[in-house]
């Protein structure tokens, strides 16, 4: 099948993501002397941006690929939450939040850049006890509702609260009424959740590496992917276990085993951040309308490609990726 092909079968897909709502914020700006009060830059602001973060991005970049999307998460009504509400419904993306305390402040993550280089970060959030959402009483009835009208669902952990057991523990016994819906999940290994036997599993290199329960590896020590994609598969007993790799590009394993490791697309790399949520929507995208793994995962590592060549969270959009497998014309059997 050529990707284009699967490109545009993504517009019959409807996925639903569940995680963290973050709204990324960017000043942008230049530097032209040393503040005089301390040691440290002056930068002369010139406009600010937004974009959806964390699973809002996985959103944006589903519906960037025609997917019919939904969303649901924690948001305050406050100008960060309405902000990024805002955004999404211009996209088309319905939104859930069925949190019925909103005394947390929406997530903000500002970053200051000047001449295309990260100054600094700064983080408005709360304790992830605050941002829990599983607690509201309209919770799982709104999460039925919302499963009973997709074909695929996205666990986009970015540990700030939305995700946890109890939530995971519900979304699983849910879709256990839905045999053809695929589940996926993006992990944080580091949050311990258990989430065996999910559809999808899209760890990246270091995740999969805690995932599999082994210790971090010396900068000589080759990245031992047959050994760890053994034990994900006995640990969580995924369906598909897709590890991304970086520079190293991605590997697709089943069953315990690694059929086949592609390499990366990325011919630039400015920045690699939101890579990760790119990948995902991708690739459960193209497996909910019916791809093969290998296909799902070249169509991903394109998508990929795509995105690291933007300077902050960047979300691949349709245009770009037709262009990019126009230049390729890749055909995947």
């Amino acid at each position: 099948m050529h990707l284009q092909s699967l490109l545009h079968q993504l517009s019959n897909a409807r996925i639903l993501v569940i995680g963290d709502l973050i709204l990324d914020h960017y000043i942008w700006g230049d530097v032209h002397r040393i503040s005089p009060e301390a040691p440290v830059p002056v930068v002369h602001v010139s406009h600010d941006t937004f974009t959806p973060g964390g699973a809002a991005n996985v959103a944006l970049n589903l519906a960037n690929l025609g997917v019919k999307t939904s969303v649901i998460g924690y948001f305050a009504e406050d100008e960060a939450g309405l902000k990024l509400q805002e955004i999404l419904n211009e996209k088309d993306i319905s939104v859930f939040n069925p949190a019925t305390s909103k005394t947390a402040p929406s997530i903000i993550k500002t970053r200051v850049l000047v001449r295309g280089q990260q100054l600094c970060r700064i983080d408005r959030e709360m304790q992830r006890e605050t941002y829990r959402i599983d607690t509201s009483p309209n919770f799982e009835t709104v999460l039925e509702e919302a499963l009973a009208n997709v074909d695929a669902v996205i666990v986009s952990d970015y540990a700030k609260g939305v995700i946890t057991q109890p939530l995971v523990d519900i979304l699983f016994k849910i879709s256990k009424s839905y045999p053809k819906l695929l589940v996926a999940v993006d992990p944080k290994p580091a949050r311990h959740l258990a989430f065996r036997e999910a559809g999808l599993l899209t760890p990246n290199r270091s995740e999969a590496l805690q995932m599999a329960g082994m210790a971090p590896l010396h900068t000589d020590e080759p990245y031992p992917l047959e050994e760890i994609c053994l034990k994900i598969h006995n640990l969580f007993n995924p369906k598909i276990l897709i590890i991304t790799l970086g520079a190293d590009g991605m590997a697709i394993c089943h069953g315990g085993k690694v059929l086949e490791h592609l390499s990366t697309e990325a011919q630039q790399v400015f920045d690699v951040s939101g890579a990760g949520d790119t990948v995902v929507a991708t690739l459960t995208a193209a497996l909910s309308v019916g791809s093969t793994p290998a296909q799902a995962a070249r169509l991903a590592n394109a998508a990929a490609g795509c995105v690291v060549r933007h300077m902050g969270t960047a979300p691949v959009t349709l245009k770009e990726l037709q262009q990019w497998l126009d230049r390729s014309s890749e055909v995947v059997i």
